[in-house]
């Protein structure tokens, strides 16, 4: 495909020739509007150099360019030089690319097969899997797919919350409360029952907490009661997380949670010991961290037992011998920003020079109406029940619209699971969400259903045509202005994929096919598709075969399914 800005960068760098391809590049601009070209380029730098108003200079440069196939035109408006495409060539470069590549277009090997490690989802053991922990996990899962189109090999950890003392809490409150029978039969809700119940009671008893600490320090110390419960706790809960994911279509390639790196921490401990950073302090053990204005790292609790810090500094030794990544992403919301600053901080004084390989992507919080998610108060949604509400409500819409679609209960997942993932990447990940039912299950306006529907109105369109798509056509057909600003989204979808990477943002890639489902259905509307005239017939298909293709490719990055119809 034919790289516009490179092209120009090329042409006025052989004109000026104080200026190399790539400084002409980073002055090259895009327009607030198309009236003013596709491409501009500011000559307020070259003035000083050529001792010239950049008005004149900008003049000089469009009349040495004149005449070049690739540019409809090239003039200056003031000290700007504008490039307006060749229309024709543009839509050619384009759909050609498309049509080559298909479910490839926008990839490349950026990557080299480096391997990728990224942490994600990471739900606690024993408690509830609710609306907040979907943001890491989808998130996550888009970045996986992302890095991947992208030539990394993506690693996918859950890290799962499987040891601390809130286990403690759990087999105190099972040793008091629990009754086996309930635990079978819904353990997660029976689990999360006892967790707030111990709280609860903990608030009129305070020595219960000293119970549950005592309950960990057994379970660190491996009693055979405490480890045989937590292993019995763990295998219901991941049979529960499980089911999820499988709703969600996500996947891992490691589920080592906390307790993986039970048997590895001493080791990393004497290491840390002997960099001469670890101090004690009021009977715990710490790695100050003053000089760098952050509060001190706690290594050992003043009882023995770790801390998250030291099974992260673990983890990350661990995948760093184990993976050899380039990079190692960490995707939890922006509290525990000051937690990952603090042990990353400790990786580099211990001497590690990948410590800049580990990179925490942080996105915002999911709060109610009401405030804070907390799972000891019991004020959580679950996130099972908003997938069988999405499911359910995509049902009865198709029921409505559709009723003779075949694999209905198929599509209904498909659009429901759809709606709940694009809500939650369609805003920049940092910002907070505060949870609401009907714009969480809204299929309306710019929505996950609705970039869907745009997919499967384009796959009618080339099913109703029943014609062999072919890229020897006549792309003049194709540079009326609803055509072009299609063409131009197109076009713009593999810069925007390696920039959800470079940012960690996959919002970019859902705003993008957003805008490209909507100006696809104003040429839908505009532009007739399947007319009589051949040629044009011919030359719109192809366009629709890439918008179909396009927009699979951008929901597939973002985890979400692309029915053929709805």
């Amino acid at each position: 495909m034919i790289d516009f800005k490179k092209e120009i960068s090329k042409l006025v760098s052989n004109q000026v020739e104080s200026l190399s391809h790539g400084e002409v590049e980073e002055l090259i601009e895009i327009p607030p509007n198309y009236n003013m070209g596709d491409y501009a380029m500011p000559c307020f730098k070259l003035a000083k150099a050529f001792r010239k108003s950049p008005n004149v200079i900008a003049n000089e440069i469009v009349e040495d360019l004149k005449g070049n196939e690739l540019f409809e035109k090239i003039e200056n408006a003031g000290p700007y030089v504008n490039f307006f495409v060749n229309k024709e060539v543009f839509a050619q470069t384009v759909l050609e690319e498309i049509f080559t590549k298909k479910e490839k277009y926008g990839s490349q090997n950026i990557g080299q097969n480096q391997n990728v490690v990224i942490d994600y989802s990471a739900p606690n053991i024993a408690k509830p899997f609710h609306v907040g922990h979907l943001r890491s996990t989808v998130i996550g899962n888009s970045l996986y797919k992302i890095y991947e189109f992208l030539g990394y090999n993506s690693v996918g950890v859950n890290h799962l919350g499987d040891w601390g003392t809130q286990f403690g809490k759990m087999i105190c409150a099972y040793k008091k409360w629990g009754n086996d029978e309930e635990i079978e039969k819904e353990p997660i809700k029976t689990l999360h029952y006892l967790y707030v119940k111990f709280h609860d009671e903990a608030e009129k008893k305070p020595e219960l907490e000293d119970e549950g600490r005592l309950w960990f320090k057994k379970l660190e110390e491996g009693d055979e009661e405490a480890i045989k419960l937590w292993k019995w706790f763990a295998d219901l809960s991941l049979r529960e997380f499980n089911r999820i994911y499988d709703l969600l279509k996500v996947k891992f390639d490691h589920y080592t949670g906390e307790s993986f790196y039970n048997d590895k921490m001493d080791r990393v401990v004497e290491m840390i010991k002997e960099k001469g950073i670890l101090k004690e302090s009021e009977g715990a053990y710490i790695v100050n961290l003053e000089k760098y204005d952050m509060p001190p790292c706690l290594i050992i609790k003043k009882d023995g037992t770790t801390i998250y810090a030291t099974r992260d500094i673990t983890a990350a030794i661990y995948r760093k011998d184990t993976f050899n990544f380039a990079k190692c992403l960490y995707l939890t919301d922006y509290s525990q920003n000051l937690h990952f600053a603090q042990w990353m901080k400790v990786i580099e004084l211990m001497g590690f020079d990948w410590a800049n390989q580990l990179e925490h992507a942080p996105f915002g919080r999911v709060s109610t109406e009401q405030g804070r998610l907390q799972t000891r108060k019991g004020n959580v949604i679950l996130l099972d029940e908003l997938l069988d509400k999405a499911i359910e409500k995509a049902g009865s819409l198709i029921e409505e619209k559709n009723p003779n679609l075949k694999d209905k209960e198929e599509v209904a997942r498909k659009v429901g699971i759809g709606a709940v993932i694009y809500n939650d990447l369609s805003n920049n990940k940092i910002k907070d969400i505060v949870f609401n039912w009907d714009r969480m299950l809204s299929f309306d306006g710019e929505t996950g259903p609705y970039v869907q529907y745009a997919h499967a109105r384009a796959n009618s369109v080339l099913e109703k045509a029943q014609f062999d798509i072919s890229a020897d056509v006549d792309y003049s057909l194709l540079t009326n202005e609803d055509t072009v600003e299609v063409i131009r989204l197109l076009e713009g979808f593999p810069q925007v994929v390696v920039a959800a990477m470079e940012k960690n943002e996959p919002s970019l890639i859902t705003r993008h096919i957003t805008d490209l489902a909507q100006a696809f259905n104003k040429f839908y509307h505009e532009c007739p598709i399947l007319v009589d005239e051949e040629e044009l017939k011919k030359a719109r298909l192809l366009l629709v075969f890439a918008v179909k293709n396009t927009i699979k490719v951008g929901l597939g990055l973002l985890g979400i399914e692309a029915p053929e119809k709805m």
